[in-house]
Order: C-alpha cells, then structure tokens, then sequence
C-alpha cells in the first residue's frame, strides 16, 4: 500500500510558524532598543509605571519623559540618611540639565522609615530642605513590593538596604544601579549621571 500524502493543512502550518519565528528574531535584531538587549523580565520601560506623591496626589513616572531619573530608596532613621543632604546637592546642581531626583520612602529595613507620609516629609524639610519630589512610603522588595521594584529588581537585583539606587535613561532605559554605599557626591554616580543628562550624546 503506497504511505498517505502528507497532512496538507499540517505542513502549512508548521511553516507558517516557522516564518514567524524566523521574522521575530530578525525584528529583535535589527530593532537596537533596551528591549532588544535585556532579559524579558526587564523589558518595558519606567514610564509604564505609577507612584503616588507624598502629599497624595498621582506621581506616573511618565510625567519625566525626556529626563534622567535617579530612583532611591529613602528611610528617615538610616546611618545613610545623611545622604539626603546630598541627593538634594545633586538635584540642585543638576535639575537644569535634566535630572530627576525621586525618592521612595520605604520600611524594608530593619523599621528604619516607622512615620506617616506626613511626619516623613515634615522630617525631611526641616532637616534636609528636600525640594526633589517623593512617593508616599513604599514596599521595595519581595512579594509586595511596589511594580516599579520588582521591574529594576529582576533586571539589576533588588535594594539590600537604604538609599539604593537606580538610573534611568531620558528614554525609560533601566540603566544602572548603585548600592547604598555609593554616596551622591561620588564619582562613579556622577560620571553614570553627566553620560545619561538628555544633552549628552
């Protein structure tokens, strides 16, 4: 007995989804976005995301198209709390070329952020004169952390404790992250900031 032809409709579908396939890899390499280059689970973009404001009022990361963000982790009774003093230097020196300073007020640590969205900004204007905007205090790591953290947590790891940071490109981008040690007034944060500043090319 002479074998069947073969299944007709089979054999066009399995080609069919093999030009797929093969269409799909040339768009992601010829596409050059961050998208393109990172793991799935880090792609998008910080615009996709939405805080609430200190004083309670909506906060979408959208609102900073076209600038560079710089993204921390705050807490009031930190030995790193200190470092307020100098992310409101950096916002000063540098909001005019582009810069976003936002800080995220979390109590992740060791109950080292315990006050209200009120007692925590009360705290920071009368000891650090904080003029860059803030979130309402936040979850940053494990399960119920806020989107925005578990999205840069699986592309560069998540905050090991206050004052961590995270670059973000004028475009979105996920750029870098620095750890708490990692003071403001550094050179490795400033150089990563001048190369990113919207100006830069």
């Amino acid at each position: 007995m002479p074998a069947s032809p073969p299944n007709r409709r089979a054999l066009f579908q399995g080609l069919a989804l093999a030009a797929l396939a093969v269409a799909g890899v040339t768009m992601a390499a010829h596409r050059g976005d961050a998208a393109a280059s990172l793991p799935s689970s880090a792609a998008g973009s910080a615009y996709d995301y939405k805080f609430t404001s200190i004083d309670g009022d909506p906060l979408p990361l959208s609102q900073f198209k076209g600038k560079t963000i710089l993204v921390v982790n705050t807490a009031s009774l930190c030995g790193f709390t200190p470092q307020y003093k100098g992310l409101e230097a950096l916002y000063t020196a540098y909001k005019d070329k582009g810069l976003v300073v936002l800080g995220v007020p979390a109590n992740d640590f060791h109950d080292q952020e315990p006050g209200s969205n009120k007692e925590i900004k009360h705290f920071c204007d009368a000891n650090f004169a904080v003029d860059f905007p803030m979130t309402e205090k936040e979850t940053v790591t494990g399960d119920k952390a806020h989107p925005f953290y578990k999205w840069v947590s699986a592309a560069k790891g998540a905050p090991k404790w206050n004052f961590h940071k995270y670059l973000i490109s004028p475009e979105g981008a996920l750029i870098a992250a620095f750890p708490s040690k990692v003071e403001p007034e550094s050179p490795e944060l400033k150089a990563a900031i001048d190369a990113a500043l919207p100006h830069s090319s």
